[in-house]
This record gives structure tokens, sequence and C-alpha cells, in this order.
């Protein structure tokens, strides 16, 4: 039995795994405007985005991260323990909003690494025993799809330069990996809570509030971290991205790839200690106020009256 663990993209899970391709691998395929089957594919899109996709789409869109997340991204759960990733938005009938009619993609210049592999599925795989993760591809065929009828023959490298992804693998890999590294672990690596699965979702697609969380006040006084690499993270989204990628395997993993100030753990015991005393406070002032008043109702009964009765006054 192979000790290699596959990540599949959902399009291509199947009971039989599919054939893998590596860049050396030829395919026979060719898009271009005007094959008889254009922009099919972006008519019933479900194309899941990395944190690279969102950047270059925000930018090319002008919007800011929230106005992009509301306007072209639904949200989904990647997997049982809640983990959260997000989908182009398309209209009901399954259509990419950034289609321009018969003119293709609106933004093809910035589209998603998905749109940029097709008819490529890009897998991240790795050995049971190794740290690093590697990629190979397979191929999607699809009915509707003529593409893989011309007349053309492109090695998958070849074919992986022509549509410019390394620049989006660059940016998307380690996102990638912290997904495969979740999945491969299992049980082991336990449910991530609330507060975890909020940090992965702001590092991975809501860069603008990400950057108000790490040049923070508080996030300073835990994290032991130059100024120079503040001044990074307030300038480029790229060092953000990655830099949230760190954070991440920080906190999901307890890799410790970002050093923390001497006292930071024992500043979060003492907040936490007056936290739970805080709580601890309320509910027992809400038990004795449940008790006094259970009390006043067998005393006095539930309207609160003496044994004298009561005035209309």
């Amino acid at each position: 039995m192979s000790d290699e663990k596959f990540d599949i993209p959902e399009e291509l899970s199947s009971a039989t795994l599919p054939t893998l391709l590596t860049a050396e691998s030829k395919i026979r395929f060719r898009c271009y405007k005007g094959i008889s089957c254009f922009n099919d594919c972006c008519r019933k899109a479900d194309i899941t985005l990395a944190p690279y996709d969102v950047l270059r789409l925000q930018r090319r869109l002008g919007m800011n991260s929230e106005e992009f997340l509301k306007a072209h991204t639904v949200p989904f759960q990647m997997e049982r323990d809640g983990v959260p990733g997000i989908k182009l938005r398309t209209d009901d009938d399954g259509a990419c909003l950034l289609l321009d009619g018969d003119n293709g993609c609106s933004v093809y210049e910035d589209r998603p690494s998905v749109c940029r592999y097709y008819p490529l599925g890009l897998l991240t795989m790795r050995n049971k025993d190794e740290y690093e993760a590697k990629q190979q591809y397979s191929l999607i065929q699809e009915s509707h799809c003529k593409g893989h009828d011309e007349d053309r023959e492109i090695t998958v490298a070849d074919y992986r330069e022509e549509q410019g992804v390394e620049e989006y693998d660059e940016l998307n890999r380690e996102w990638y990996e912290l997904i495969l590294k979740k999945r491969s672990g299992g049980p082991g690596v336990g449910k991530p809570n609330e507060m975890s699965l909020q940090l992965f979702f702001m590092a991975s697609f809501n860069f603008d509030m990400f950057r108000k969380f790490v040049l923070s006040d508080n996030f300073k006084k835990t994290y032991d971290l130059p100024q120079q690499t503040y001044d990074e993270l307030a300038q480029s989204e790229e060092a953000l991205i990655k830099f949230g990628y760190r954070l991440m395997r920080q906190v999901l993993f307890g890799e410790m790839t970002i050093p923390e100030q001497k006292d930071a753990w024992d500043r979060r015991v003492a907040e936490r200690k007056e936290v739970w005393e805080a709580r601890t406070r309320a509910e027992i002032e809400a038990r004795n106020a449940q008790t006094e008043e259970q009390m006043r109702e067998e005393t006095l009964g539930k309207g609160g009256c003496d044994t004298g009765g009561c005035s209309d006054n």
C-alpha cells in the first residue's frame, strides 16, 4: 500500500484515483475565442478561491476586502471540522458573475488559479513521513469541452508557463499545505476552536482586517518582531499573506514560527484568569439572584404580596 496521501479537488473526487501527470507529461488541448464551447465552463462555474486569487481579483476590481467578499464570494465548509473556504459567486443559473457575455472572462489577466489550470487539476500530495508536499496534476475531461479535440500537444510544464500559474502557486502553496496537513492529521490534530477558525478565514481572505489585527498594539505586545517586519506588513499584501501562513501554523499546529514576547505567556494566563474569575462571579451572582427570587416567591407568593393582601393603589 502506498504511503502517499492525496488532496484531491472536489471536482476530481471519485471512487477511482485519477491518472497522475507530471510536469513532463503531455496533454492535447487548446482553448480560444471562436471554439464552439467557448465560455461553457464559465456558465457552470464552481471555483474555490485561494488567498492570492482573492488578492488579484480584489485589486483588479478596485475593492477592499469586505466589498469583494460580500459582492463576489460565498462561504462554504471545506471539511467536517468547519475549516472555512470561499467560492466565486454565480448567478441563479450557475454562471460566473465575471463573465462578460460572448467576450469571455472580464478579468482574464487576473483570473483565479483554478481557471488558469483548466483542464488540469492541481493535486497536492506528500509522503507519510515527509514534511514537504509536492505537486502533481490530473487531466479533467468534461463532455462539453471541445478543447481536447484540438490538434495541439503541449507539456504540463509549458502549459503552466503559458497560463501564468507559477506566481499563483508560489503564493498559494503554503495555504494548500496547511489544508493538507489538517486533513492528513485526522483526529490527532484536533478540531480547531472558533477563534482559530476565525483567524484562518481572516488571514486567508480578509486582508484588510488581518492587517489591522497584526498591526494592533495587543498583537505587538504578544509577538517579538522587528519594526521592519511590521513596516513590510503595512505596505505589502503579499508579505501579509505569507505572514498569515506562519501565524496559522503556530495557532493551528503549535509550530513556533513567530517569536513571542518574554512575558506573553504570563500575561495571557493572567488575562484568562481575570476572565475566568469575572465569569465565575457573574455565575455566582446570577445563581444567588435566582435563589433569592425563588425564596421570595415561596414566602410571599408569585405576586410578591404578603399575607395581608395586595392593594389596588
